[in-house]
């Protein structure tokens, strides 16, 4: 086990770095603390939350057993004695996406800043099975590991002040989906027809931390149809 190192984040909440650098053994780590919490909570644990290289776990001070920072340190530490739980295959979701340039207008900046043409930017996007690490920015927004730095371009020097939902986007070597309008300051390099957040379901995320993603490409004509769905 790397080593874990714990940081206040607010009077109720903590953060437990694992490192510095993802990986999926560190990943793992995450995943198998945030089930253990959740199974076998500590009085007043609200919940936890995963991100690339920590966990923030949040709690209610009142009714919290744990009534120091130090305290709290040993008793999650105590966690990690525990047997790990079993943790069930991962869902692998397949989103497809339109890599049209109508749909995907900074393609040619992707390509042309890794000398590639268009169509090998999209196999190199296409091909790797993405892990979702945890969501962020805008509710249901995916960051997702594994993409090849082949294609890792810097985000945009002006943010556009909005992109459509279901817009892809690379970041250095970062990838993500945009669930709803949003601003956006990644390169947009094509456009999911698949809704991502419904605030009328439960839960309302397609995605969730610890699922994979596997984005495969359609025509622009198969994207009009889907969303004439």
């Amino acid at each position: 086990m790397h080593n874990i190192t714990y940081s206040p984040l607010s009077e109720q909440a903590i953060i437990v770095e694992f490192g510095d650098q993802w990986s999926v053994e560190i990943y793992e780590q995450i995943l198998q603390l945030s089930k253990k919490l959740t199974l076998t909570p500590f009085p007043g644990f609200i919940e936890a939350v995963p991100a690339y290289t920590t966990l923030t776990i949040y709690y209610d001070l009142r009714i919290s057993e744990p009534r120091s920072f130090s305290h709290l340190c040993r008793v999650i530490d105590s966690y990690f004695q525990q047997t790990d739980q079993h943790i069930k295959e991962p869902r692998t979701i397949a989103i497809p996406v339109c890599y049209d340039r109508t749909l995907g207008p900074d393609l040619d900046e992707v390509a042309q800043t890794n000398n590639l043409t268009i169509e090998k930017v999209i196999q190199l996007h296409t091909e790797p099975t993405y892990n979702v690490c945890f969501l962020g920015f805008s509710p249901g927004f995916p960051f997702l590991s594994g993409m090849n730095t082949s294609i890792a371009t810097p985000r945009k020097s002006t943010p556009r002040k909005q992109v459509a939902a279901g817009s892809v986007g690379i970041a250095g070597v970062q990838t993500g989906v945009y669930p709803s309008p949003s601003p956006a300051g990644w390169q947009i390099i094509g456009r999911t027809p698949v809704s991502l957040l419904k605030l009328t379901e439960d839960p309302p995320t397609l995605l969730h931390p610890g699922d994979r993603v596997q984005f495969y490409s359609i025509t622009k004509q198969q994207f009009d149809a889907w969303e004439e769905k």
